[in-house]
């Protein structure tokens, strides 16, 4: 028969045991770090576009040529609110690491990759997504023909919008150059005046000066 004090023993043990296993101590930290506001270049500009897919790129370097995964995650379209300039920007998940990032331009145009109703490929002439600008041939693949045909309507639609965007901006700058030219024409057309005006003050000088002299 087992000693009723043995037994309390083990009783206040296994209780001590217990409370060591839930107690959860709290140690100030000894350094305060502030919150930090990360900014992600995105705030001044609009969405216009978002939906996720997998990004493909063509790496021409390899030996032979082939396609490369780049990353899953959202594809955005993205308008700056003060510049008007659009952008596609892609970031993949979990780690949101760019791996596409380029400015839409009216010449790009999206053809379908072998056949298939999901997926688009186009070239970029300047793609920032390893900070450096290079050229690259992109895929992109969707999860089904239909959201495949929203991202292209919304795609089309962001070129129209550029290209309207940039013929105005020239219109403008051919504007302010036709001014300028005429401003400077009319500025030669009154100096030139000016100088006929003077020339002939020197004339009616010359022939007052020729009369008096025939007088004396």
């Amino acid at each position: 028969m087992a000693d009723p004090k043995e037994a309390q023993d083990d009783h206040e043990a296994s209780t001590e045991n217990v409370e060591d296993s839930n107690h959860d101590p709290h140690f100030e930290p000894i350094v305060s770090l502030p919150e930090q506001d990360v900014k992600t270049l995105e705030e001044d500009e609009e969405e216009l576009f978002k939906m996720r897919a997998k990004l493909y790129r063509f790496a021409s370097e390899n030996d032979p040529p082939e396609w490369k995964e780049r990353g899953t995650g959202d594809v955005k379209l993205l308008r700056h609110k003060e510049k008007g300039s659009i952008r596609l920007l892609m970031r993949r998940d979990r780690t949101l690491k760019i791996c596409a990032n380029h400015n839409i331009m009216p010449l790009m145009e999206l053809k379908p990759n072998a056949g298939s109703d999901r997926a688009w490929v186009w070239n970029t002439h300047a793609d920032f997504a390893d900070e450096k600008p290079k050229p690259e041939l992109l895929a992109i693949r969707f999860l089904n023909a239909e959201n495949a045909q929203k991202f292209k309507m919304k795609f089309d639609e962001c070129k129209e919008e550029v290209r309207k965007s940039l013929e105005g901006s020239m219109n403008s700058a051919n504007k302010v150059a036709e001014k300028l030219e005429e401003l400077s024409v009319n500025d030669d057309k009154t100096k030139s005046s000016g100088d006929k005006k003077e020339e002939v003050k020197e004339e009616k000088k010359e022939e007052k000066a020729g009369e008096e002299e025939k007088k004396k």
